[in-house]
């Protein structure tokens, strides 16, 4: 599943941890807004802010502690772990007072692969001079590799896009064509994109184009909703058929 930061500024953090849980998930990718807010939620208990007000105070993004745990996270993933497992394995070491609503922490501790793509110079943390560009971009870049992995083995599975419209989108769409590139037909593959509205990006890189290089059984799905409303009705939908079919 590829999740966009309103999943977890709409509070929807401990749906995603129980369906990986469950073995429900068992991948995630995101991108650095959605890997802030998860860092932020687990460190104190809140995230956003005031963009606008920031501006005029000068204060938007400054926070000091957030981007520390980001180029910590940075200099230790670019060493072979990723951005995504160094972040949450650090939220988990520092015993962060809410880490229990971290996916990053969930994924560390579950030993699942969770990735962060990140796009140098649109977060809050590369503002900060404590962070290194070839750290973070190495770190990602290997993260980049594991999902790009993860897509080659994903013929018959299905792949979530979940309030992303740009980044993840196209993230996938490379790791399919790596995919294409090793042979691999990515027979079965469903994809969904679920957001309240239909973007571009995703209706054509996620539902459209990836399901229709694979075959005649592969299917793209768009479903149009708030994630408050769907992200729990997928859950439940899930669980009711689970149980029907054991």
């Amino acid at each position: 599943a590829a999740l966009g930061a309103h999943i977890v500024k709409c509070g929807l953090s401990p749906i995603i941890i129980d369906l990986m849980e469950r073995g429900i998930l068992t991948a995630l990718a995101m991108h650095g807004a959605t890997a802030i807010h998860d860092f932020e939620i687990a460190a104190v208990g809140r995230t956003s802010q005031d963009v606008a007000q920031g501006l005029k105070e000068g204060t938007f993004g400054m926070a000091e502690e957030t981007a520390r745990a980001f180029a910590q996270a940075a200099q230790e993933g670019s060493k072979g772990k990723g951005l995504g497992r160094a972040l949450g394995e650090l939220i988990l070491q520092a015993k962060s007072p809410y880490a229990r609503y971290s996916i990053l922490a969930a994924a560390a501790r579950l030993d699942l692969p969770a990735t962060v793509h990140i796009a140098l110079g649109t977060d809050i943390v590369h503002m900060h001079p404590e962070i290194s560009g070839a750290q973070m971009g190495e770190a990602s870049l290997i993260d980049f590799r594991k999902i790009a992995s993860i897509v080659c083995e994903l013929e018959g599975g299905v792949w979530l896009n979940i309030g992303s419209a740009v980044i993840l989108p196209e993230v996938f769409l490379k790791a399919v064509a790596l995919a294409r590139s090793q042979g691999r037909r990515l027979r079965g593959l469903t994809t969904a994109n679920l957001d309240f509205i239909q973007h571009y990006r995703p209706k054509t890189n996620v539902v459209e184009r990836p399901t229709q290089v694979a075959d005649a059984s592969a299917q793209g799905i768009a479903l149009t909703g708030h994630h408050e409303i769907m992200l729990p009705l997928l859950r439940l939908a899930i669980l009711v058929r689970m149980e029907k079919s054991e």
